[in-house]
């Protein structure tokens, strides 16, 4: 079976089809459950919470998209179970665009909202006035410390997820179209 060592470190969204894969909330969530680790379609059933056929039809899609691939495979009452995992240790998507919706932040959001309440949360929006130099380290200091932790996950321990934007909100004219 492949290793994490084996695997790309990063591949970027550029089709249609991967996309619209990433875009669906059910497969946003599948693909969480295989960031660490394979897992067949009754295992990623069992994680997610849905049905084994669902599942299927999600994981296919992924699949078929090249964000999930088969790394093993092994015979269990003369069917053949095959595991999954993710194709890249990051996913890269693109920029929104101007003016469309962030599908990680919506994600990210989801995620969120679904989170137990009584969990331990670090929840925080900061409003930061920084000069391009610092915009710039900022942003690097943050995707820096995300790598150093990633590399010290374990998949023996419970699921953590951080996620961060840094970015120029539009000026109170541009949200406006303009005018004032």
């Amino acid at each position: 079976m492949p290793t994490d060592d084996d695997l790309p470190e990063a591949l970027h969204v550029t089709t249609g089809e991967q996309l619209r894969a990433v875009s669906n909330l059910t497969r946003h969530r599948i693909m969480a459950v295989l960031r660490f680790e394979p897992a067949t379609i009754t295992q990623i059933a069992d994680r997610v919470g849905l049905a084994k056929g669902s599942s299927s039809y999600h994981v296919r899609l992924l699949e078929r998209a090249g964000l999930v691939k088969v790394v093993r495979t092994r015979k269990v009452r003369g069917v053949t179970e095959r595991y999954y995992a993710m194709a890249a240790r990051s996913i890269v998507l693109p920029d929104p665009g101007e003016g469309g919706p962030d599908v990680l932040m919506r994600h990210a959001v989801a995620d969120l909202e679904a989170a137990p309440a009584d969990g331990e949360r670090h929840v925080r929006m900061a409003h930061l006035r920084l000069t391009d130099e610092q915009f710039a380290e900022l942003g690097a200091r943050l995707e820096e410390l995300a790598d150093e932790y990633r590399k010290l996950s374990d998949p023996s321990l419970p699921d953590a997820s951080l996620v961060f934007a840094l970015f120029h909100p539009s000026s109170r004219e541009q949200a406006e179209g303009g005018a004032k």
